[in-house]
């Protein structure tokens, strides 16, 4: 499936539909930073809320933000490799990365949340199945590398799907939830 009939499917703005390209439309200062090769800060601090801090994270947020990229890459790899269609390859979209605590705030997160510190992703799922892949691919994907995260959890609310996915520095608690109201 191409990259514009997944924008199609998830009613996704042409900016969000190619996270690759993001560089490309310049609607956000931060865009043209890459964190990995397929990542911009841009993508992983976007928010609707407009505040006075400009939702801008700290040189220690971007480092976490950039490990958690690590894991966004292989979860995109191994997601095109198994499911991915021969129109293109499928991006992982990002709904929420870093939040500033006005953000964190505005929008309802938890008081101690990790992406007051770039180290929580969550993202979109074009339904459960893609949810529940995703879900297994960043799994296994700590498995066989011995890797360790904070948080996976599967999340719904009314016909929209997401993964909260988190990953400290240390501390990581390997929680695994379902949040499917």
């Amino acid at each position: 499936m191409s990259e514009v009939s997944n924008n199609k499917q998830a009613k996704l703005s042409p900016h969000l539909a190619s996270p690759s390209e993001a560089t490309l439309s310049q609607t956000n200062e931060l865009d043209g930073l890459r964190l990995s090769p397929h990542f911009t800060l841009g993508e992983l601090t976007k928010t609707s809320y407009h505040t006075l801090d400009g939702n801008i994270p700290s040189r220690v947020s971007i480092e976490n933000l950039k490990r958690i990229c690590g894991w966004l890459e292989i979860l995109r790899e191994r997601y095109n490799r198994k499911y991915g269609d021969t129109g293109g390859e499928v991006p992982v979209i990002i709904n929420s990365g870093y939040r500033s605590e006005e953000v964190n705030r505005k929008c309802g997160g938890a008081k101690g949340s990790n992406h007051l510190t770039g180290c929580a992703v969550d993202i979109r799922c074009l339904g459960p199945e893609q949810m529940i892949r995703y879900a297994c691919l960043l799994l296994d994907t700590a498995d066989e590398n011995g890797w360790v995260f904070d948080e996976l959890i599967q999340e719904k609310r009314g016909s929209t799907y997401w993964i909260h996915f988190a990953v400290r520095p240390k501390d990581n608690r390997r929680k695994i939830l379902f949040d499917c109201r």
